[in-house]
């Protein structure tokens, strides 16, 4: 199954910018059940000098400058991906028929255990999730029972995300405090995600965000236009022995075929697509355009056939 993803930032600056600093974070991960099988970038303005590193996550950063003064920046990461939905849902199945209770999860993570290590740093608070009140920790804790499996609770807990909340569009930014989404119940994925992280890590449980993208289908009948897909986002929790799994509390699906990851981290800032920092005064303006588009077998055939041929 293989994607191709267009992912285009642009910024466009009220003044004359005269150098820029920034990192894009638009390359897909490489995983165990997902495979890079090409990534482009282009750049507008040109770039006096780039390098790539991997960040503390295992997410791939380029870090640009550009110092020829310009009024708008643009960012466009092309790439095609194969999804390998056969290996990872045997490997849900897999943890879904281990998984632990609740109880077992938070005994083993109060001790040492070196696999842990590397997920307990998402259990603590973050720049956009800070520790969770009260009333978060209780509506988390209607799901998750002393004895009960964390798969099993997890899901009911997206459910009732799901359920509970509605999908609204404006009504918050990547900034709007949690507990504003909870009292509210509304926002978009980013928001959903968030605040599921927040309830998992206020009741001992680690939790990461998922940022990517979601394979979007126009009404029966109509044509998909190009661009007018967009970034997506979910959680993945932490069961101890048995690894990660990620769930979509926006859809209400356990992310298989349709999901592409472009990274993770604590929160969305820490894999936000493109931020940096400019010389310049005055606001700006940023402009997303997304499209992810499924390759048909036949499709693929043709362009490997022309490929043979060039």
């Amino acid at each position: 199954m293989i994607y191709e993803i267009y992912h285009k930032t642009t910024f466009s600056y009220q003044s004359l910018v005269t150098f820029s600093h920034n990192i894009a974070r638009i390359k897909p991960a490489d995983s165990a059940f997902q495979r890079v099988l090409s990534f482009s970038m282009e750049i507008e303005p040109e770039v006096f000098e780039f390098f790539d590193f991997v960040d503390m996550f295992g997410n791939a950063n380029r870090h640009i400058l550009v110092r020829e003064a310009h009024q708008s920046l643009s960012v466009v990461g092309k790439s095609r991906v194969e999804l390998l939905p056969d290996l990872m849902q045997r490997s849900i199945n897999a943890i879904k028929q281990n998984s632990i209770t609740y109880a077992k999860a938070l005994e083993r993570l109060s001790s040492f255990h070196p696999d842990d290590l590397s997920a307990k740093q998402f259990l603590f608070e973050s720049e956009l999730i800070p520790n969770a009140s009260l009333a978060i920790k209780k509506y988390a804790l209607e799901s998750f029972h002393k004895n009960r499996d964390i798969f099993e609770a997890t899901e009911e807990f997206m459910s009732r995300i799901f359920n509970d909340f509605t999908f609204l569009n404006g009504f918050s930014t990547i900034t709007t405090p949690i507990e504003t989404i909870f009292e509210a119940k509304k926002g978009v994925c980013q928001d959903f995600a968030q605040f599921a992280i927040s309830a998992l890590r206020a009741i001992g449980l680690p939790a990461k965000y998922i940022s990517g993208y979601i394979e979007t289908k126009p009404p029966e009948g109509e044509e998909k236009l190009f661009g007018t897909d967009a970034s997506h986002a979910w959680f993945s929790v932490y069961i101890p022995s048995m690894g990660w799994v990620g769930f979509d509390p926006t859809n209400n699906i356990i992310p298989t075929d349709q999901h592409i990851i472009l990274g993770a981290g604590r929160d969305y800032n820490d894999i936000s697509p493109l931020k940096g920092v400019v010389s310049s005064s005055g606001g700006s303006q940023l402009l997303v355009m997304v499209d992810v588009k499924r390759v048909d077998s036949k499709t693929l055939i043709q362009q490997q056939m022309q490929m043979q041929i060039q």
